[in-house]
């Protein structure tokens, strides 16, 4: 009997976009079952990729925009517009994100998040009353102190001299904020975790290794974002410091919240939204969904659980297919089956130099073992 087979990945970091996953799965189901009825919906949390399917569903077109990464080295950016709405698309990864540094040449402390600022405000002087803003993926570990540089805000030491650097915070004694403090009706940032930005979970101590922050250096980057948080909630009452997801990327959820009035949201709610994912759902007999590595992280909302948790409540197949599994029992808590490229089908080092080639495969061998 065929099926209808919604195929809804998220990317495979480092090796293919959420679009070119749900390509290579179409290709590889397609040989197996045939006759069933394929559509293609990938998914993003608000990491990299986000601008490109959140600009897809809304056929948003392309701007290009001049600016800084991460390091202030010059730079030309993208970003979406869509006119009717008037409302605009970024991604900061595409801007600060690590992606585009060259590996271990640059330490967080010698990066910002000006760039994304710059990108911020060539959105608003094109008129977006809206804009949507994916955060993951970030070089960054600076709270946003860069980005609420570019918007006019200013910050001051004990001896009232001017910090101009994140890794200066730690001296911080009064903040000055422009006479413009809005610059959108609406500004949603898509975040893809829950962490606070400061402590034991905060954005430091978890995501920090990632972008090159050595244990030893934990405690000097936690004080310069605390006396941030300190300064602004006494001097300001803005106090977002402990709120769910203002650790992301590096503490950007809470710079954006804090210097320009985001409101944060999970990442994959709103590409599940815009996407009419729901309902979608109900007309899909099966569901094919993955990304590189199906870990624990899947499990703690990251979109491709909780693609699987909705699958999970709607009583719906759902498979996942992976790079890895490290725990296929835990996963079987959310996905009806899993199957990983490696160890079982390649090595990781094939699966990472022909990582389309092999995913085909693995969703043909996925097809092959399903039974209705």
């Amino acid at each position: 009997m065929a099926l209808r087979v919604l195929l809804s990945p998220d990317k495979f970091k480092g090796t293919l976009t959420a679009q070119e996953a749900a390509q290579a799965m179409a290709r590889g189901w397609r040989s197996a079952r045939p006759a069933d009825q394929l559509e293609l919906v990938p998914i993003s949390d608000g990491g990299d990729g986000f601008g490109e399917i959140i600009s897809n569903l809304l056929d948003a077109k392309i701007q290009t925009a001049r600016t800084v990464d991460a390091a202030h080295r010059p730079c030309e950016t993208s970003w979406w517009w869509h006119p009717a709405s008037k409302t605009a698309i970024l991604e900061s990864a595409r801007v600060v994100g690590l992606a585009q540094l060259p590996p271990g040449k640059y330490h967080p402390f010698e990066l910002d998040t000006e760039g994304l600022g710059t990108v911020l405000l060539a959105a608003a002087e094109k008129g977006a009353l809206q804009c949507l803003v994916g955060i993951g993926g970030s070089a960054t570990n600076d709270a946003g102190f860069g980005l609420a540089r570019a918007l006019g805000w200013q910050f001051f030491s004990k001896r009232d001299e001017k910090i101009v650097r994140w890794t200066e915070l730690r001296t911080l004694a009064q903040v000055r904020p422009p006479e413009r403090l809005r610059f959108f009706e609406s500004l949603i940032v898509a975040v893809d975790v829950q962490n606070p930005l400061v402590g034991p979970t905060g954005c430091t101590r978890v995501y920090g290794p990632q972008k090159g922050l050595r244990p030893d250096e934990f405690d000097f980057a936690e004080r310069c974002l605390e006396q941030l948080a300190a300064i602004l909630s006494k001097e300001l009452h803005i106090d977002y410091a402990r709120q769910p997801g203002t650790g992301a990327a590096g503490g950007l959820g809470f710079g954006l919240s804090s210097f320009a009035g985001a409101q944060l949201q999970p990442g994959f709610a709103i590409c599940a939204r815009y996407a009419g994912l729901v309902d979608r759902l109900k007309n899909a007999d099966l569901v094919l969904t993955g990304e590189g590595s199906l870990d624990h992280s899947t499990m703690m909302g990251k979109g491709v659980g909780e693609l699987g948790e909705l699958c999970k409540r709607a009583r719906l197949p759902c498979i996942g297919l992976a790079g890895v599994v490290p725990d296929p029992e835990q996963a079987k808590r959310l996905f009806t089956a899993t199957y990983a490229l490696t160890p079982d089908l390649t090595s990781g080092q094939e699966a990472m130099s022909r990582p389309a080639h092999w995913l085909e495969k693995l969703a043909a061998k996925a097809a092959g073992a399903f039974t209705a």
